[in-house]
């Protein structure tokens, strides 16, 4: 069983990892942007921001655990996590995975904005 406080203390061991807010919830973001949040905790869930294949997967392997965010942000890969049924492992494994999803995409976009422009 993870709390909020286990949640934020592992997402914080990322390198580059910081604490902040969007619209009043806490969230995790690396180089600026958000990986992971904490909007959902009066739920009991954390959030991760994950693909629609890595979602499906960590859903079909773990349904206990994880489940789509209802609506349109569930279907662009947004993520609960249900802390109380999560262990340590777990737990690491997905904030991981959505801290290396973020990076990935902020050195995709970095590498997109120093191209040159054709003329």
């Amino acid at each position: 069983m993870m709390s909020p406080e286990d949640f934020r203390r592992i997402a914080l061991s990322f390198p580059g990892a910081e604490e902040g807010s969007h619209m009043g919830a806490v969230d995790f973001r690396v180089g600026g942007r958000i990986f992971a949040t904490l909007a959902s905790v009066k739920l009991g869930y954390g959030n991760l921001m994950l693909t629609p294949a890595l979602q499906a997967d960590f859903c079909g392997e773990r349904p206990d655990v994880f489940l789509p965010i209802h609506g349109g942000w569930g279907h662009m890969g947004m993520t609960h996590i249900r802390l109380a049924n999560a262990d340590e492992d777990t737990l690491a494994g997905a904030l991981h995975t959505a801290w290396k999803r973020r990076i990935q995409l902020n050195q995709a976009a970095s590498g997109k904005k120093a191209r040159p422009r054709p003329t």
